[in-house]
């Protein structure tokens, strides 16, 4: 496979969701993974409807054992707490699930070798690049070297995505990212119908930090449980996610019985790219998708639906580029990706730089849990699952949140 369509560098969602989409299309596409499957991933595990929509198009098998079916969401903060069931939508499933990277990961690359899909494992991939285009792929498997030359090259490599920073990518660093820590627990609650959400998260001492807890049920006798914190929050230097999934864990309801005893694994962490803040997007022969494009949702820290989406628009653009002999086509990737994203996440940006104020993000909260229609209507802005009928929202709330930035509390 010295010469190939397309050479895809990383396993996970996105890299598989493009990998899938290509194959089924006719090209030949190798895929390489640096690690082995099944492996860990630092991750929340939680699939929203819009995750699940993705996996439904690629034949996901739900009723495998792993997989854990999910309702609702519980949200707290305080004493204060509300249930919801996923909204309706025209589109998008009416439920979610929870399952670990590693049988997820593991489980969707074995759909896209069904496709024709040459699957590599651990091998690592370096580019070879002449003026911004590579014009060859460096593949190392232990003491083998293989050069490869793709047409097309999707670069799929994660968050910190070493083969997009030897191309030139780079972190638009006006833009915010997250930091989390996530660990497993045995728990009594493992089987609930619902991921929970702490919204008003705390350190130690009782200050409160701007972002948010969960904790997530596998189904198989432990939980995921982790927080996430913004950059915008103007002390997120002094945090420690570790510590301060710790203190969640000892305030959480009791009846998730998270103890010393009950952590099975170390705690793990890491920073979250988001709001497409790492690019540039495209080259003359490659594109940049999921994780390694910053592709996380701002509002709720979601990456995986991100990394579906834009692995499947990204294989529709290199699709056509392979089809016509003409790279430019790849540019329709960028602009899709804007006009599918941009508006929405220019809001998200807004609303993390205003909840990173401690102050708002507790009245804010505390306000939206003593109403049920406005905390259903945030779920479905958060989890980016508005109705058609409902996008002029996205107008509306860019410029209520503008409004409460600009008379809102100071840090």
């Amino acid at each position: 496979m010295t010469k190939i369509d397309v050479l895809v560098v990383g396993g996970g969602p996105g890299g598989s969701a493009a990998a899938y989409w290509l194959a089924r299309d006719g090209h030949q596409v190798l895929l390489v993974e640096k690690h082995e499957y099944p492996r860990d991933k630092t991750c929340g595990d939680g699939l929203t409807p819009r995750s699940i929509y993705q996996l439904e198009q690629m034949g996901f098998d739900f009723a495998v054992p792993q997989f854990h079916r999910i309702t609702g969401l519980r949200a707290y903060s305080s004493e204060l707490v509300i249930e919801m069931e996923w909204p309706d939508h025209p589109t998008l499933p009416r439920w979610g699930g929870v399952i670990r990277r590693a049988d997820l990961d593991h489980q969707v690359a074995q759909l896209t070798e069904k496709q024709g899909v040459v699957v590599r494992q651990h091998t690592t991939a370096m580019p070879i690049v002449t003026d911004g285009r590579i014009t060859g792929v460096r593949l190392t498997s232990g003491d083998d070297v293989e050069v490869v030359e793709p047409r097309f090259v999707v670069v799929a490599d994660g968050s910190l995505s070493r083969f997009g920073r030897d191309l030139g990518t780079a972190r638009d660093k006006t833009r915010p990212y997250g930091l989390a820590a996530r660990a497993y627990y045995a728990s009594p609650m493992s089987t609930d119908g619902f991921m929970e959400s702490q919204l008003d998260l705390r350190d130690r001492s009782g200050a409160s930090v701007p972002g948010y807890g969960w904790v997530f049920p596998l189904g198989d006798g432990t939980v995921n449980l982790g927080v996430g914190v913004l950059s915008t929050f103007h002390r997120w230097k002094e945090l420690n996610t570790t510590v301060l999934m710790e203190a969640m864990a000892e305030s959480a309801p009791a009846h998730w019985g998270l103890t010393d005893e009950s952590q099975v694994t170390d705690a793990r962490g890491g920073k979250l790219p988001m709001s497409f803040s790492v690019g540039p997007l495209v080259g003359p022969n490659w594109v940049v998708i999921g994780d390694a494009a910053g592709a996380i949702n701002p509002f709720n820290g979601e990456g995986i639906a991100y990394a579906y989406e834009t692995g499947r628009i990204a294989a529709r653009h290199v699709g056509r580029a392979i089809a016509t002999d003409d790279p430019t086509m790849l540019w329709g990737y960028r602009d899709e990706v804007a006009d599918t994203y941009g508006l929405y996440y220019k809001v998200a940006r807004a609303f993390v730089h205003l909840i990173g104020r401690p102050g708002a993000m507790r009245i804010l909260t505390r306000t939206g849990l003593r109403s049920r229609p406005l905390m259903e209507w945030t779920l479905r802005v958060m989890a980016n699952i508005l109705r058609p009928d409902e996008r002029h929202i996205g107008e509306e709330a860019y410029r209520l949140i503008e409004k409460v930035v600009a008379l809102g509390p100071e840090p």
